[in-house]
């Protein structure tokens, strides 16, 4: 039979009586605050058109690789779960195979989250199984129906303040301009520029991306055309509300290269000539232009490396990118991104974040360049690290090095909106523990982790994002 799982109102806290008090308090003065989300991938169209969520399925499993990558590892096959565009899954179905593997996510972050979504939003008060999987996909589906259950109507009950979203750039923002044209929509949806296959000639489709690039700007073929047609699609990003520019890269390495070197790799690259060297060369030296972009049009930097994405090729061809097989590698910053921080790391009003999916460089690398540098501040706990234990080893990594306010304040990365709310408050509980460790151990004063624990929310990711 299915348990119950009310949720714990001390969930995240620390065990010890005392030290959970003070982590009641303090996330007591934060636990309603707005949400401020500066950086994630929840699709525009689902707030401008405001239409209805379709399913259960499709709102909490579809489009969550964290979900799908563990069901397929546990013996689901892509097909049943509705990946593929050309043959949809009965959505019921797709339902009946979460509930049968639910135990096996027990401990994982998508475990809390969907189970804070089931509670919160659909009262399901009880663990899946496949005794009430045609249940509980039923109660959900009546509630997607109600008109207090838009996607316009979630947004003000999750009280966000700031929505930022990630757009290819030559996208035309027309959702965006929608958006911020409308009187009666609560809060600010931005646009953030990520112009990653546009920088990397071993991406599918870089030649025919220039191109278009090129054609739409009508600026000259060469290389400095090339970084004139970026840097005006940068400018039409400025202008509809874009605070930042987020680069996802293989490896943070950077390289200042002269005119010619830059102009030969450019003509190589969009005539497929260039090897893996050049090509890393290229890269490189294009991290390094968006840093100076940066310095020019003010669009905060983020850096997300460290990722071999798509790791299993068939997996890729047969159902494209963001399926779940994105396997994090070794990162190094130090040494890779030195030319860039030489260049520009003392610029005034230059920010940039640096994140990490490689633990170690927390307390090794980034603490330290952001306890130096005025323009880097460390990213909060990113992708398979944004759970529990992952963001208290991160608070106890960077803090006595760096302290709070060089890091980036949360960052929930997600698809899945309605895993916004819990994602935030999973974070506000965690640094609530946090911090009461911290008093309870005469290290922070009371008063100062109240300060601390309402910047967080507020005030750090405000200053870094420049909102």
């Amino acid at each position: 039979m299915p348990t119950t799982t009310s949720l714990d109102q001390d969930r995240l806290f620390p065990a010890e009586p005392r030290t959970r008090e003070l982590a009641r308090e303090l996330y007591a003065g934060v636990a309603e605050a707005p949400i401020i989300s500066p950086h994630g991938h929840v699709d525009p169209t689902l707030l401008a058109t405001d239409r209805p969520f379709a399913d259960p399925t499709d709102l909490l499993i579809t489009h969550d690789h964290y979900v799908t990558r563990l069901l397929v590892a546990s013996g689901c096959q892509f097909d049943e779960l509705g990946l593929d565009p050309s043959r949809p899954a009965d959505a019921r179905a797709v339902w009946r195979r979460l509930a049968e593997h639910w135990h096996r996510f027990a401990g994982t972050a998508s475990a809390y989250w969907i189970r804070h979504e089931l509670a919160e939003l659909f009262g399901i008060d009880e663990e899946l199984a496949p005794a009430n999987a045609d249940r509980t996909y039923d109660r959900i589906a009546v509630t997607l129906a109600e008109p207090a259950f838009t996607p316009r109507e979630l947004f003000r009950r999750f009280r966000i303040d700031v929505l930022a979203t990630t757009d290819d750039p030559l996208d035309d923002l027309a959702a965006h301009r929608t958006l911020a044209a409308d009187p009666g929509f609560p809060g600010r949806v931005l646009p953030t520029f990520r112009p990653d296959a546009y920088l990397d000639p071993e991406a599918d489709g870089f030649a025919g991306r220039i191109e278009r690039l090129l054609a739409e700007s009508g600026r000259s073929t060469d290389f400095v055309g090339y970084l004139a047609a970026l840097a005006g699609r940068r400018a039409h990003f400025v202008e509809h509300g874009a605070v930042s520019a987020d680069h996802g890269v293989l490896e943070p390495v950077a390289f200042d290269l002269d005119a010619a070197e830059a102009e030969r790799l450019f003509a190589d690259a969009v005539a497929g000539r260039l090897d893996s060297a050049g090509a890393r060369r290229f890269r490189g030296h294009m991290l390094f232009q968006m840093a100076r972009m940066s310095v020019d049009d003010g669009l905060v930097m983020t850096v997300h490396p460290g990722v071999r994405r798509n790791h299993h090729t068939e997996t890729f061809r047969a159902y494209g990118p963001d399926r779940g097989h994105d396997i994090p590698v070794r990162t190094e910053y130090t040494e890779s991104i030195r030319p860039l921080l030489e260049r520009f790391g003392m610029e005034p009003g230059f920010h940039l974040v640096l994140f990490a999916i490689d633990e170690t460089l927390y307390s090794r690398e980034l603490a330290p360049l952001a306890g130096f540098y005025p323009s880097v501040y460390v990213g909060a706990p990113w992708w398979f690290l944004d759970a529990p234990d992952a963001i208290l080893r991160y608070r106890s990594a960077v803090t006595e090095t760096a302290g709070f306010y060089r890091t980036s304040g949360f960052i929930d990365d997600t698809r899945a909106f309605l895993s916004i709310p819990a994602r935030h408050d999973a974070s506000r509980r965690l640094d609530a523990a946090f911090l009461a460790r911290l008093v309870a151990e005469g290290r922070v004063s009371l008063p100062t982790a109240h300060r601390i624990a309402a910047d967080l929310v507020d005030a750090i990711p405000r200053e870094v994002f420049k909102l």
